[in-house]
């Protein structure tokens, strides 16, 4: 397969022109959120040539958890510059350097996205600090920044603004240069700033705009030239890694797949519950040609158990969610009468008494000594009934274990999304700047699950819950959500 090396960077060396930056954001996402303070520390031959920052008036409101981590109000940034204001001598700081940052996909994302914002095409070489930390110093349990700095004893005056970082990034980088041979911290250097390659046909950018946030993603091309088809959605925990692993794929079906793409699309999430419900969603109505098909919203049958009386066949529905009394879920009620016609074999139930056969006298069962015998009263209809109840244990749906629907949030400030659920089904998604009308619209309107049972979600939503805080779907108020 034909593949193109994206804009191999130049062999930078431990003395080049060097840009140290750090930013600070109103949030985790650049297609969210905004620059609120930037600044660079250049540095050429191991002399530093400058220091430059600035205040960036993002143009939206700074979060209060953004606030209370970095100190800078929306009080602060109201007289600043917007970026488009700073954007010629923040090209002009930048130009011809190496651009290194602590988890540099996040600082240099939001540069380019600005940039983009601002009507400029920019783009340069980068290195990430982590990557180069880990590359040197493989047997440190962590390589955050603040790890590093009580590792390596830097002197940072505050943590979370930009100049004091982008210091501790010039601190950081003369340790490396004092602790290690030329040649050792080359090599280091080399593998830090490699870059992945990619199919021919994919744009140079799409390594540098892909963030490493939870997200969907689709791959789009096809067989013939210039087709455009959806060919695969998928979820991941980090949108960059996981893309790339794609083209990175030695089996058939990854070649295939990297060989028809022509176009990357994706979408940010607050969390992992986001994408996956996301994702669920979009293979369902999409229909993508490499995705495996998933069930959907159809229709199901269970067998309802309640009253001591024998199951009842019933089409599934949230309510019957909410009972706790639903075993199983077939896609007809032929297949649901298989199902408990095989248990009630291998148990020894009797179908009469399960109302799977008719007729007079005891059932077929006895005459083979396949039956306790409760249809001719040598067994108890409630034991035979409690041993039914014990054996369909294995296929018993959880009730839904609130009274109505509830609101699960993921994400940080800044970037935090809130899912509505009601009996085990995703009703929306909200993300932190609507959530509050939103959600009090929600509870106005009364609203609960309906409509066709979707075993997808349902699945999901069993296992994402088992660990997560849920509030009610509150009634309007006036608090904000964060």
């Amino acid at each position: 397969m034909d593949r193109a090396v994206l804009n191999e960077p130049a062999r930078w060396t431990a003395d080049a022109a060097i840009a140290f930056v750090d930013v600070e954001t109103t949030g985790g996402s650049s297609a969210l959120h905004r620059v609120i303070e930037v600044a660079v520390v250049g540095v050429r031959g191991g002399e530093i040539e400058f220091e430059w920052s600035t205040l960036v008036n993002p143009g939206i409101y700074i979060p209060s958890g953004i606030e209370a981590l970095t100190g800078i109000g929306n009080d602060m940034v109201e007289d600043a510059p917007s970026f488009d204001e700073i954007a010629g001598e923040l090209a002009t700081r930048l130009e011809g350097r190496l651009f290194v940052a602590h988890n540099a996909r996040f600082d240099y994302g939001f540069i380019r996205r600005e940039f983009a914002r601002a009507g400029r095409d920019w783009s340069c070489d980068s290195l990430c600090t982590v990557r180069l930390s880990r590359a040197l110093y493989p047997g440190l349990p962590s390589h955050s920044l603040d790890s590093l700095i009580e590792f390596h004893a830097l002197e940072v005056s505050a943590r979370h603004r930009a100049l004091p970082d982008a210091q501790a990034l010039w601190q950081l980088w003369r340790e490396f240069r004092g602790a290690w041979p030329a040649d050792e911290l080359q090599g280091a250097l080399d593998h830090a700033a490699r870059r992945p390659d990619l199919p021919v046909g994919l744009p140079p950018g799409l390594v540098d705009d892909l963030p490493e946030l939870p997200g969907v993603y689709r791959l789009f091309g096809g067989e013939q030239e210039g087709a455009d088809e959806l060919l695969y959605v998928g979820k991941a925990n980090n949108l960059r890694e996981r893309v790339l692993d794609h083209f990175r794929g030695n089996d058939a079906k990854s070649k295939r797949l990297s060989a028809q793409t022509r176009r990357v699309t994706w979408t940010q999430t607050a969390g992992e519950l986001g994408a996956l419900l996301l994702e669920a969603r979009e293979i369902r109505e999409r229909q993508p040609v490499y995705n495996k098909q998933l069930r959907g919203a159809c229709r199901r049958f269970t067998w309802l158990f309640a009253d001591g009386s024998a199951p009842q066949l019933a089409e599934l529905d949230a309510e019957l969610l909410r009972s706790g009394n639903a075993y199983g879920a077939w896609r007809s009620e032929r297949e649901a009468r298989r199902a408990l016609e095989s248990l009630a074999r291998e148990h020894h139930w009797c179908f009469k008494a399960l109302g799977l056969e008719s007729g007079e006298g005891s059932c077929v069962g006895l005459q083979v000594d396949r039956c306790g015998g409760v249809c001719v009263g040598r067994e108890p209809l409630t034991a035979h009934l409690a041993r039914v109840r014990i054996g369909l244990a294995r296929q018993h749906l959880p009730h839904w274990p609130h009274g109505g629907p509830v609101v699960v949030s993921e994400g940080q400030p800044g970037c935090r999304q809130y899912h509505v659920i009601d009996a085990w089904q995703h009703l929306a998604t909200f993300d932190e700047d609507e959530a509050a009308d939103t959600l009090a619209d929600y509870a106005r309107a009364g609203c609960r699950t309906r409509g066709q049972f979707d075993a997808d979600v349902f699945h999901i939503l069993k296992r994402a819950l088992r660990q997560r805080r849920v509030m009610p779907l509150p009634k309007p108020v006036e608090d904000s959500w964060n």
